[in-house]
């Protein structure tokens, strides 16, 4: 890169989040990370970055999934690095359960972060990007997003979601060189998936044609790329990052 990038990650001091951010920074771009209340972490991926080279990283502790939360984020987001060319709305809790059992607020507080947070933080730059006439917009749903999963109806509405925002948000934007895309991960390292029973990764892996778990590294991989040059003929699409599942 000859000019200089700037990138948000929401959600990026851990998981996806932290290799999205350390990807995006090892290809030179000027990272901002928000986080929502795990300092340690998001300190651990700035020293990751600066270990590597880059001592461009800064963190941004914030809610995301309040106007105001959002607002903050991308304002101080901006403030430092000048302008946001890319927001990755990485952002995401889980609350799972069966839908018989689970809880009004476990289904509300999924699809406030996921989903309305992915919203606040697209309509907190979008303004910006409409006058540059330029920029990247990248939306982490799930592959439950698409097919569902038992004990997720939240966290697959709220993902479904996502990629009912991002289609629309595209056709908003496209004519303004905005591209607006989302992308799916299947089973994936991560906290979330560290819970499971061996039972459980064992049935999940029994449906990967790729015989494997995949590795935060192959998100960011897709996310580095819809964020490129090479991608800008590439809107509303949901790239599915799940070993053929």
């Amino acid at each position: 890169m000859t000019e200089k990038r700037t990138a948000v990650v929401t959600g990026g001091s851990r998981g996806i989040g932290r290799a999205i951010a350390l990807k995006l920074s090892a290809l030179g771009y000027e990272v901002c990370i928000v986080y929502a209340g795990n300092e340690n972490a998001a300190r651990e991926t700035i020293r990751l970055a600066k270990e590597a080279g880059n001592d461009r990283m800064l963190a941004v502790q914030a809610d995301i999934s309040t106007a105001e939360g959002a607002a903050l984020a991308m304002e101080a987001a901006a403030k430092e690095l000048g302008q946001i060319d890319v927001l990755v709305n990485n952002a995401g809790i889980t609350r799972d359960g069966l839908l018989i059992a689970m809880k009004e607020e476990d289904f509300d507080q999924v699809l406030q972060v996921n989903l309305k947070g992915t919203f606040l933080c697209c309509k907190a730059v979008c303004r910006g990007m409409i006058k540059r006439r330029s920029g990247r917009i990248i939306n982490l749903s799930s592959i439950v997003g698409i097919h569902g999963n038992a004990g997720q109806v939240n966290y697959a509405a709220s993902k479904a979601g996502v990629i009912g925002l991002t289609k629309s948000l595209a056709r908003e934007v496209a004519g303004r060189g905005i591209t607006v895309n989302a992308v799916a991960p299947g089973m994936i390292e991560t906290d979330m998936t560290a819970v499971l029973t061996e039972e459980q990764k064992k049935a999940m892996l029994a449906g990967i044609p790729a015989k494997r778990i995949g590795k935060p590294e192959d998100v960011a991989a897709a996310v580095a790329f819809l964020a490129s040059e090479e991608a800008s003929y590439i809107t509303g699409q949901v790239l599915g990052v799940d070993g053929g599942m």
